[in-house]
């Protein structure tokens, strides 16, 4: 297989902040270029400064994931600056907690919207791109409670994290023969402000007594998988959904 020489240039959706931010920063610290894209223009910015100021290299992006022109305009703000890209990280989410029957039509539809929808343009997007040059990584964030219907989060969170996977595994089919691999992460509770935001202490505390292991999971180990997943050498991996979830969903 020949490695285009910007295999190592990474597009992370929500990376201006949790998660997103982790993904970013670790993969800058393997060399990575990584173009960090928010809605928030600052968080992506600043970020981005975070990764220049400790040796990496980063340019910030504004871009809303429920905008397919977005992210063929991120695709070509990377092809502009480095000359292309080989690693999509489709991290950006909405969470809510919504007790089920009080879910509105409209909050459904914004969840699903931001989540599945985003994470299929995304694919569908960089995945042509990457097909035509016979390479790419596409790495998609599903969640434990796609798994288990959620314990913490909200009916429609649940059920877009479940569509992901099953988009992972679509995509990961069709791309296989193209030298492109789509895989996905599915976390449990992790150690970012959006948990402590959406859960009140309480509710929080009860979570972390749930976890086998005893405590949060820790978003730059889940960076981690991620890097894995996106290197080069990771060609016989793909249409995965690889579990980070404490022991609270076992298979």
């Amino acid at each position: 297989m020949t490695v285009p020489v910007h295999h190592d240039v990474a597009v992370v959706t929500g990376s201006g902040r949790g998660l997103g931010r982790a993904f970013a920063h670790r993969f800058a610290a393997r060399g990575w270029r990584i173009l960090v894209t928010d809605l928030d223009d600052a968080r992506a910015r600043a970020v981005a400064a975070e990764i220049t100021a400790h040796g990496g290299t980063a340019q910030a992006f504004a871009l809303d994931v429920m905008d397919k022109a977005a992210f063929q305009a991120g695709l070509d703000r990377a092809v502009d600056m480095w000359g292309g890209a080989g690693i999509l990280v489709n991290n950006a989410g909405l969470t809510r907690t919504t007790p089920l029957f009080e879910i509105t039509p409209e909050e459904f539809s914004e969840v699903v919207t931001v989540n599945l929808r985003g994470t299929f343009l995304g694919c569908q997007v960089f995945g042509r791109y990457f097909a035509d040059q016979k390479y790419g990584r596409i790495i998609n964030l599903a969640s434990l409670a796609g798994q288990n219907g959620g314990a913490a989060t909200g009916a429609h969170y649940a059920a877009s994290k479940g569509g992901i996977v099953t988009l992972t595994k679509v995509f990961a089919r069709d791309l296989a023969a193209h030298g492109v691999t789509v895989n996905a992460i599915a976390p449990g509770p992790l150690d970012v402000d959006l948990v402590r935001e959406i859960l009140p202490p309480a509710k929080l505390d009860a979570v972390v007594r749930s976890i086998p292991v005893g405590h949060l999971g820790d978003p730059f180990f889940i960076a981690e998988i991620a890097c894995l997943m996106a290197s080069p050498e990771a060609t016989s991996m793909t249409g995965a959904t690889v579990d980070a979830n404490g022991g609270l969903y076992v298979r």
